[in-house]
């Protein structure tokens, strides 16, 4: 069996998501370390906080890298390869060996940070079109967006599901000539601000200088990248480099599960929470049975991921 870890990203977070966990000496550890660097998590995972960009990042972070040290170290399931989407990198990266915890969790509340200025008082949105392909939703996009009402593409996450970053106003365009064009539809994320395109340009610069101070340290597990959904297995600057300029690019989602069923990826767990990756996954690279890690059962999650000869995930 080879597995893949798989960190879901922002628009995933659910309210009471760090008090959902497995209960193992590997999440109450990293519960304890996210306290000694963030205080109380009380409210980490509160409905009012996960509504901000900063909040529900660095709660998503926490529950990837409690959950991914859940089956690495108490259950002996260690990752092949580990992707993250968008956010979702930074638990890749402390699982890789590139960053720390703490040093994930510095970055991620700095990324949110300049995330929300970068927005400004702007009505940003983002939204998942549904059902085109990637020549009709350029198209779309070239057509709708203006110099007032920005739009780009943010996220290639599967062949006919591809996220749109723009104003709110522009999105409403889009959502109209996608129905005319023969879209399922758009469906708004729970995010507050846009990603994943030219409007965070100066994020990626000043992630990029916080990153830079980071010591630089032996990848331990291939990680796919955000930017190019290609595979990087023993260089570190390049995930590093990875992580600052995802939030101004667009995710290759798509190309990196694909990449990953080439790579011989057998078994996939999505790591705390949902199950949106593993969706994604299922019609990316149908030959890989992924599970999601959704709840405190993980036996379930074990079980699953062991009868991989036995037939899919129920």
């Amino acid at each position: 069996m080879s597995l893949a870890h798989l960190y879901p990203g922002q628009g995933s977070q659910l309210p009471g998501m760090l008090h959902r966990l497995p209960d193992t000496p590997a999440v109450h550890r990293t519960l304890a370390e996210a306290r000694g660097e963030l205080g109380d998590l009380g409210p980490a995972d509160k409905e009012k906080t996960l509504a901000t960009t900063a909040g529900s990042q660095v709660a998503l972070l926490v529950a990837g890298v409690a959950g991914a040290r859940a089956l690495t170290e108490d259950l002996g399931l260690p990752p092949d390869y580990v992707a993250g989407h968008s956010v979702g990198a930074f638990g890749a990266a402390v699982a890789a060996g590139v960053l720390t915890f703490p040093e994930a969790l510095a970055a991620v509340r700095l990324r949110g940070d300049l995330m929300r200025r970068a927005a400004g008082e702007g009505n940003w949105a983002m939204a998942a079109l549904l059902g085109l392909r990637e020549p009709a939703v350029r198209t779309l996009v070239e057509r709708t967006a203006t110099p007032d009402h920005p739009l780009w593409i943010a996220c290639f996450n599967a062949a006919d599901e591809i996220v749109l970053s723009g104003t709110a106003d522009a999105l409403d365009r889009a959502e109209e000539a996608a129905r005319g064009a023969g879209a399922r539809g758009i469906r708004r994320l729970a995010v507050a601000t846009a990603s994943h395109c030219p409007l965070q340009n100066d994020t990626a610069r000043r992630l990029a200088r916080h990153l830079s101070g980071v010591p630089r340290r032996r990848q331990l597990v291939p990680y796919l990248t955000n930017t190019r959904g290609r595979c990087v297995r023993s260089d570190p600057e390049a995930v590093l480099d990875d992580l600052a300029r995802a939030v101004a690019r667009p995710v290759r989602w798509y190309d990196a599960t694909r990449l990953a069923a080439e790579l011989g990826v057998t078994r996939a767990v999505q790591l705390p929470p949902g199950h949106v990756l593993v969706d994604l996954l299922s019609t990316a690279a149908p030959a890989v049975r992924a599970v999601a890690m959704d709840g405190p059962d993980i036996d379930r999650v074990v079980r699953a991921l062991r009868r991989h000869r036995e037939g899919p995930v129920t």
